[in-house]
């Protein structure tokens, strides 16, 4: 009995995630929120800095170029907001992993860019949240300021 009822509501949610797209919807939401979220603070490197938009920072010591990402979790149980908020935690810490990577100490002009579509904004981020699944992507440039 365990297993069908496993089984049933395996199928229910690969059914609700491929008709998700036909409900898709961009939603913009509050970046200050997002990380102000106990949950999210606790998955991002601190080490490593984030301007959105056109942000000022201090001086670009070295550039090592812009990158994206695109991050995907469930919204299953959990409201539009709060999902959003933790596919944004996803995208940003993808951007933090790949400045450690490259040796960089922060992340400048982080844009949403769903489908393409870069959108810039200091204040709040686009996420195309569905029934089942939402997707936040970015993009940023990965830079080394000045102390």
């Amino acid at each position: 009995m365990k297993k069908k009822t496993v089984l049933f509501f395996a199928v229910i949610f690969c059914f609700l995630a491929s008709t998700t797209s036909a409900n898709d919807v961009l939603s913009k939401f509050s970046i200050s929120d997002a990380l102000q979220n106990e949950k999210v603070k606790q998955s991002l490197n601190n080490d490593i800095a984030l301007y959105w938009g056109d942000q000022s920072h201090k001086e670009i010591i070295k550039n090592y170029g812009s990158f994206k990402t695109s991050k995907r979790t469930n919204a299953f149980m959990k409201t539009k907001e709060s999902a959003c908020q933790w596919a944004l935690a996803s995208a940003v810490k993808a951007l933090q992993d790949r400045a450690v990577k490259e040796g960089g100490n922060a992340v400048i002009n982080i844009k949403s860019n769903i489908k393409n579509n870069e959108e810039s904004s200091s204040t709040d981020f686009t996420c195309l949240a569905g029934s089942a699944m939402v997707n936040v992507a970015l993009n940023g440039t990965v830079v080394n300021l000045a102390e």
